[in-house]
């Protein structure tokens, strides 16, 4: 059985080997062993504050195969971006430039540096392991860690955002990235990236350009993959946007991927999640799939698994079920239908 988790210390060295293998643009996901440990200190400090409001928290879940206690993958949370320094990506806009006197009345396209998102709560570092690529497993990874949300709503802002990995090639080049920030800032993307992720993006983002860019100016190329997204995430970026995430207002300022937002409340798994009592017993056959959570903090669990349940009725755990989920009779869970 597959149980999403908050991360400890001890988990670092799988949790380094996830980040050795996670692609280019995941960069709440560092290959720094310091860094990463750093993440797990800041996540666990977290677990541990009576949090009445987001601020500077952030939450590192883990994704572990409870029979071999291997990491499958990992997700987070960051409570409140931009807390210690401005958020930043470009807003997408349209300019108008018009002459009464010509008859002439232009509508451009323009990427505008911005930090409108600064405050939001942002879901960072997602990444599964290819052999557990199964939409189940992927449903778990991406909406568990909003299970959690729901339940700790005090904890996470009004509005979350999502940083989306955009277009680049096997070898760390990106179309979005040489047309514009390598211009202000003389290294390839991958290195950008790993700059952005040890030392925070806001270290880069106040080297580009103030002015708005007009896009046309650029490259066919840096044009075509503006809020395009990278294919090996294209499954989670289908998630997202069953959540109910927006994509067309925002870009990143690295590779040009879009850059989601939506208010917390009415993303799916928060809004239609519901609670229900704990009965250990025996378990029928189920026939829908349920992402089910329990509403603890610290030993916060949650899994995937196909249940026979109805709103208002109790839900049937077997006893290793419940062991794994950390509840007992007469305990709550929350559950939301999985895909």
């Amino acid at each position: 059985m597959l149980m999403l988790r908050l991360g400890r210390a001890a988990d670092l060295p799988q949790i380094e080997r996830l980040a050795a293998d996670s692609p280019v643009g995941v960069t709440a996901l560092p290959a720094s062993r310091e860094r990463l440990a750093d993440i797990l200190a800041a996540s666990e400090a977290s677990m541990a504050e009576e949090v009445v409001f987001s601020g500077e928290e952030r939450y590192f879940f883990v994704l572990e195969d409870t029979e071999t206690g291997t990491l499958a993958g990992c997700s987070g949370i960051i409570a409140a971006s931009g807390f210690r320094s401005p958020f930043y990506t470009f807003r997408n806009e349209m300019f108008v430039h018009a002459s009464r006197e010509l008859g002439l009345h232009n509508r451009i396209h323009v990427l505008s540096l911005c930090h409108d998102l600064t405050g939001h709560s942002l879901l960072v570092g997602y990444h599964l392991s290819d052999q557990y690529h199964q939409p189940d497993v992927m449903q778990l990874n991406a909406r568990g860690r909003l299970l959690f949300m729901a339940s700790h709503p005090q904890r996470f802002a009004e509005s979350t955002s999502v940083e989306v990995v955009g277009i680049s090639d096997e070898h760390g080049n990106a179309p979005f990235w040489d047309a514009v920030g390598r211009h202000f800032f003389a290294v390839s993307y991958a290195e950008a990236e790993r700059i952005g992720s040890e030392r925070g993006r806001g270290y880069l983002a106040e080297l580009m350009p103030g002015y708005p860019i007009y896009v046309p100016m650029l490259s066919d190329e840096a044009q075509e993959v503006i809020g395009q997204v990278n294919p090996s995430v294209q499954d989670v970026f289908d998630i997202l946007m069953d959540e109910g995430f927006e994509t067309d207002n925002y870009v990143d300022i690295f590779d040009g991927g879009p850059v989601v937002h939506a208010k917390t409340a009415l993303l799916s798994t928060v809004r239609y999640s519901e609670l229900a009592v704990v009965e250990v017993g025996e378990v029928q056959d189920g026939d829908t799939l349920w992402l089910v959570a329990n509403t603890k903090v610290c030993d916060f669990r949650a899994c995937a698994l196909q249940l026979r349940w109805q709103p208002g009725e109790p839900v049937v755990l077997s006893a290793a079920m419940a062991q794994v989920l950390k509840v007992s009779t007469g305990d709550q869970l929350r559950l939301v239908r999985g895909g």
